[in-house]
């Protein structure tokens, strides 16, 4: 468990552990705030992933992402309210750390276009052309381990 500056922290674990939180940040962003279809945002990928959720100071879910056994990393998403406060990049790192350690070479994960300069800043670059997922323009992205 991670523990960020603001006394939030970072739990991982398991779609059967996480499910509940997780559900609640992805549907808040992706299908309130976002319009995207709620049957395009669960899948069958849930179960074998492994999940980060980061929880405020009253224990509230705030955040979250999950980790595909491929070495993608997918479903960020962070509460409007809990944006810019750096609970979104300590999430990205967290689950860079797990890939790392299970011996991942190479992390990616398709970004929606107006979140690249986030995951640059992270040291993530291009990897291919923009395409269109949800009605929403995305582009791949790659991060190599040393």
């Amino acid at each position: 468990m991670a523990t960020l500056k603001s006394g939030a922290h970072i739990v991982l674990g398991d779609w059967a552990t996480l499910e509940k939180d997780a559900h609640a940040v992805r549907y808040a962003v992706f299908v309130q705030e976002q319009k995207i279809p709620a049957e395009l945002e669960w899948d069958v990928m849930d179960v074998q992933c492994l999940h980060a959720v980061a929880y405020d100071d009253n224990k509230q879910a705030i955040g979250t992402g999950r980790l595909l056994p491929d070495g993608h990393i997918g479903r960020m998403a962070v509460l409007a309210s809990a944006r810019s406060s750096g609970v979104g990049a300590a999430i990205l790192r967290t689950l860079m750390e797990q890939a790392k350690l299970r011996g991942d070479k190479l992390v990616q994960l398709n970004a929606q276009q107006s979140a690249e300069p986030f995951y640059a800043r992270e040291g993530f670059a291009r990897d291919g052309e923009i395409f269109m997922e949800a009605g929403i323009a995305h582009i791949c992205m790659a991060y190599q381990f040393s």
